[in-house]
This record gives C-alpha cells, structure tokens and sequence, in this order.
C-alpha cells in the first residue's frame, strides 16, 4: 500500500541520443504491492521529447499538464491536459512538447515495460 504525493518523489532523467528533457517517476509498481503493473509520470521540458520507439508490451496515457504532440503509427495527435491515448504494442510512437511549459503526462504499463 502506498500513499503518497507527486512532489515529493524525485525525476530521474531519462537517457539517451534520441531523448531530450524527459525525466521519469515512478508512483505505484510491484515494489508498492501493484503485481505485474507500473505507474509512473513523465515530464517533458520545453522542446523536450522521448525517442521514437516499438516495444513488446501496450500502455496508457493520461495528460496531466501541458501541450504536446503523439506520434503514433505514422499520423500525430495533439495533447492537453485531460487527454488520453491508448498506445498499442509494437506501433512506432513518440511524446513531444510543443509548448513553452512542461508536459506532464501518467503512463501505465506491464511490469515488463518498466525498466
């Protein structure tokens, strides 16, 4: 059981070539008893974005802040806050700020996609 509050859990920047101003917290996982599934919030800066990636396994977005883009699957979705994507396994998909404030958004995923 877990109770807790966003602020005060710490990002751990995300790294990597094609990765710009990502940073990750994790907020429920299988360490909080939630087995086989993981929580965490994403937070882009300004200009910020994650790689555009496949994996084996889908995950669920919910917008908490800011304005940005989805790549996914070839077409690109615009986000604010409140919006929610489902992203399936294996299609090609990338978060991209495109605003002057941070995007902030949930992602759950299998235990197996949080590494």
């Amino acid at each position: 059981m877990i109770v807790g509050h966003i602020n005060d859990l710490t990002g751990i920047p995300i790294q990597g070539t094609e990765v710009k101003g990502a940073s990750k917290k994790s907020l429920v996982t299988p360490l909080e008893g939630w087995d086989g599934w993981s929580m965490r919030q994403f937070t882009l800066d300004t200009d910020g974005f994650t790689p555009k990636h496949t994996h084996p396994w889908p995950h669920i977005n919910f917008i908490t802040g800011g304005h940005g883009i989805l790549h996914l699957d070839g077409q690109d979705y615009e986000l604010t806050e409140g919006s929610f994507a489902f992203v399936p396994a294996e299609k090609l998909h990338q978060f991209r700020n495109n605003s002057q404030e941070s995007l902030s958004f949930i992602c759950i995923v299998p235990q197996e996609g949080d590494k």
